[in-house]
């Protein structure tokens, strides 16, 4: 009789004990939940290093922003339907090896004090210490020693090719599209910031930045994990973060 009284208790504890069990895992699992959805550090991968997306663009469509309403619209150009897309598609290895090569002859002319250099062809512009010089004026008939026909010409087709892509991702008439400024290539080292121009990481918008842009495109010539760690392109949305591994 003892031992039967001792059983049945031992099955009632066994089965408080396992209720308990159950109801700490699933208070486990919510406060996992809830304190995830207030991490800013969560994050999905877009488009990792490893993956190749080719021939056709991986497009992740977001809504629209109604700051549209705040900038002169032109037909067949301000977007109509909004996104990110990724693409392996558009530039061979060879050809972004060819422009990392370009980017680095230029760059080896100045460069920045701090962990941000720029170089944009189409203006000039090339970071020197804390400042911005022409290279065109500044280096005169030396810089048909550093920059070829070629290499124009290479840069040209790309542009080019990009944005064609553009245009048809977003369903636009890639005639009605326009190159706007600034344009151009970006090295980025552990250096301390010396300006704000070094500060890389501030989030930003750039429509905001500049007005004139509806579209931007990154044409990386860089691996993630191979070249450089961290770097990465973070999209911040409400519900988290949203990443691309640059890939050249």
């Amino acid at each position: 009789g003892n031992a039967l009284r001792q059983g049945s208790s031992w099955r009632g504890s066994r089965g408080l004990l396992a209720l308990l069990l159950v109801a700490l895992c699933a208070c486990g699992v919510a406060a996992w939940l809830y304190f995830a959805c207030l991490d800013s550090d969560i994050t999905e991968t877009l488009a990792g290093r490893r993956e190749m997306i080719s021939p056709q663009p991986r497009v992740y469509s977001v809504q629209c922003s109604e700051d549209y309403e705040n900038y002169k619209r032109y037909p067949g150009c301000t977007p109509q339907k909004c996104g990110r897309a990724v693409t392996d598609g558009v530039v061979t290895s060879e050809e972004a090896q060819a422009l990392r090569r370009l980017a680095e002859r230029g760059l080896a002319l100045a460069g920045s004090e701090g962990g941000a250099s720029i170089l944009d062809l189409h203006s000039g512009a090339l970071s020197m210490g804390k400042q911005f010089v022409n290279i065109y004026r500044y280096f005169g008939e030396q810089i048909t020693d550093v920059f070829t026909e070629e290499d124009f010409k290479l840069y040209r087709d790309i542009r080019g090719r990009i944005q064609a892509v553009i245009a048809e991702t977003f369903g636009l008439d890639p005639t009605l599209m326009y190159l706007t400024k600034p344009t151009f290539f970006s090295r980025i080292n552990s250096t301390t910031a010396k300006t704000q121009h070094d500060e890389y990481w501030h989030p930003h918008i750039d429509k905001e930045t500049y007005g004139s842009f509806d579209y931007t495109s990154l044409l990386y010539l860089s691996d993630y994990g191979s070249d450089f760690t961290g770097g990465r392109f973070v999209f911040m949305d409400q519900n988290g973060n949203r990443t691309v591994e640059p890939r050249a």
